[in-house]
């Protein structure tokens, strides 16, 4: 009988909790190393209707019976590659491969299912995965889904659930996993001792220069790319296997992680006898044996390419060599857990990063690529609902922040009565469609609302500078009065100031319906400054003693049109993608 951590008895209880009011679809996040298999015997044991628990792999469907049966509770294995095909007992622990191909022996109604490494589940129907969910829900419409995982971020697609229950929108779009219920950050796991320490050493003498490649749309490297790098250092790769051979001379286990198949070839060539290389090319009978002599240590170094990141535990692992670029947080975590579990005589585990990677172990995932080499996480409060989003930015000597590079908030709202969700979808940087005044996301090039064109904000900046007959200056106030026209009727006379007297004026006329919808959709909405509160004045008097809420752009663009100057465009701070002081503006008479 297993005992519990606080924190796996937690993930339980977030589980049970989430469960008795949803149906949707959840995932509880663990790092390697938490013990996963242990929350999903409990998890197994406490269910009151038959369970299934899926693994990709016929390694995890052991590893988590055996957990199960250390309860002395008695569950069937379904593995081709475990030579099992058993549906008798209440709890199943199988691979999906093997359940997809025989569907018609799961007959029975489940009222759970278990998926660990729940980051493989694609949404495409004609999945797997997919097979198997559509058939067991066929049986029970009610059927419980959750999902484990230590890395619910996936390259290509993103995050694979929508919401985390912490009030944290991931993706715009649905997701099969709707929320994240339970997340431990790694350094909760570390701090309390229930992982090995890691020593992270960054060897930029000895070291690959991958920064001129880049991933593709996929959040891939290709091969070549990778391998035209490699061969452009080839003596490099003799050096660097001759200095992880030193380190790893009082280490039980060493892993090597290549960057592509040609690669691995040749570490494993330069490597000792006591040497074994495993690719997606490694027929399954000979991965097998290696991964069985290694974690009997009679094998000492193992190399791979891309195929024991995640579903693979050897305890004694004490020397992690990173030789490839690794495209997030995520996966740079799954690779330096490989040797974070605890094991008898196990002080540390030394990692060698020879990719030049430069993440921190400790950092939570941000779900986009880092900018640049010196940017970190920061937090940032959203002024609409008040969430504190991560996002990567930039500080100054004194942790005085510079920049960040968040384009919306990730916080949602959650109605009482009926239990809705309303994405808060502030938007700190944006590009303002010149037709609705729409705020758009800074990459778009169509407004979302009126279709109409977008034009890039820094490019516009720079087309009139090139103008001949254009008045760009840097806007330092704005002022708004009423004006009367020739008919002696009310308008809004908005002016706008800069150096060297620039200034310029436009006016607004809000009488008919038609009037007031323009200046809604071409003032109201790109100069609001404070969005979340909704704008409600009509009259132009109202409209005037209101003017402490909007902001003045921070470049005003006008033309010659006879005697006066009229404005042809204004752009905001947050529209652009350079910061204002890296712009040269040539102020014009």
């Amino acid at each position: 009988m297993y005992k519990l951590r606080p924190y796996q008895a937690d993930a339980v209880r977030s589980v049970i909790h989430y469960f008795r009011q949803h149906d949707d679809p959840a995932v509880i996040v663990l790092p390697t190393g938490a013990g996963k298999s242990l929350v999903i015997a409990e998890l197994a044991r406490l269910a009151k209707g038959r369970v299934l628990v899926l693994a990709h792999v016929k390694e995890l469907v052991e590893q988590n019976h055996q957990k199960y049966e250390g309860y002395g509770l008695t569950g069937s294995v379904f593995s081709a590659g475990l030579g099992r095909k058993e549906t008798g007992e209440q709890v199943i622990f199988a691979s999906v491969q093997s359940v997809v191909r025989h569907l018609a022996q799961f007959t029975n109604e489940f009222s759970l299912l278990i998926i660990d490494e729940c980051h493989r589940v694609p949404d495409k129907k004609d999945s797997s995965y997919q097979k198997v969910i559509s058939h067991l829900r066929e049986k029970n419409p009610n059927l419980k889904v959750l999902g484990l995982t230590a890395t619910p971020y996936r390259l290509g697609l993103g995050w694979i659930y929508q919401y985390h229950t912490r009030g944290q929108v991931r993706s715009t779009t649905p997701r099969f996993f709707r929320d994240c219920i339970f997340e431990l950050p790694i350094h909760f796991l570390l701090d309390e001792n229930f992982l090995t320490p890691a020593n992270i050493v960054d060897a930029p003498v000895l070291s690959y220069d991958f920064s001129q490649i880049h991933p593709m749309p996929t959040g891939s490297y290709k091969a070549s790319d990778l391998d035209m790098v490699i061969s452009d250092a080839q003596r490099v790769t003799p050096q660097i296997i001759h200095q992880i051979v030193g380190q790893s001379e009082e280490k039980q286990g060493v892993m090597i992680f290549a960057a592509t198949v040609r690669h691995a070839q040749e570490i494993h060539a330069l490597l000792p006898s006591s040497s074994a290389i495993i690719t997606g090319e490694t027929p399954q009978a000979e991965r097998d044996d290696i991964i069985q002599r290694f974690k009997q240590k009679q094998l000492k170094y193992l190399v791979n390419v891309s195929v024991l990141t995640t579903g693979f535990d050897a305890p004694h692992v004490d020397l992690i060599a990173i030789l490839r670029p690794t495209e997030s947080v995520s996966l740079y975590q799954q690779i330096v857990g490989r040797g974070l579990r605890l094991a008898p005589g196990k002080q540390e585990c030394l990692v060698l990063d020879y990719a030049g990677n430069r993440y921190d172990l400790e950092q939570p995932e941000v779900g986009e690529a880092k900018p640049s080499q010196d940017c970190e996480i920061v937090t940032i409060p959203c002024p609409a609902c008040g969430f504190n989003n991560n996002f990567w930015g930039k500080l100054d000597s004194q942790g005085i922040l510079i920049e960040h590079y968040g384009r919306r908030c990730q916080g949602y709202f959650t109605d009482e009565e009926t239990h809705e969700r309303e994405i808060c979808g502030y938007r700190f940087r944006a590009k303002y469609c010149h037709e609705c005044g729409a705020d758009n996301d800074i990459a778009a090039r169509i407004c979302h609302e009126c279709q109409a064109t977008l034009v890039d904000p820094d490019k516009k900046l720079k087309e009139a500078l090139n103008l001949k007959d254009a008045l760009v200056f840097e806007c330092h106030h704005m002022e708004m009065m009423i004006h009367k026209d020739s008919q002696n009727r009310s308008q809004i006379k908005v002016t706008y100031q800069g150096d060297k007297q620039a200034q310029v004026h436009e006016f607004w006329s809000v009488i008919t319906k038609k009037q007031k919808s323009v200046f809604h959709q071409r003032f109201v909405r790109p100069h609001l400054a404070d969005k979340h509160r909704p704008f409600h004045e009509q009259s132009a008097q109202k409209i005037v003693a209101s003017q402490h809420r909007f902001r003045f752009p921070l470049f005003v663009i006008a033309c010659k049109t006879g005697r006066f100057w009229k404005i042809r465009d204004k752009i905001f701070a947050d529209e652009l993608t350079q910061l204002p002081e890296d712009i040269a503006l040539k102020h014009r008479e």
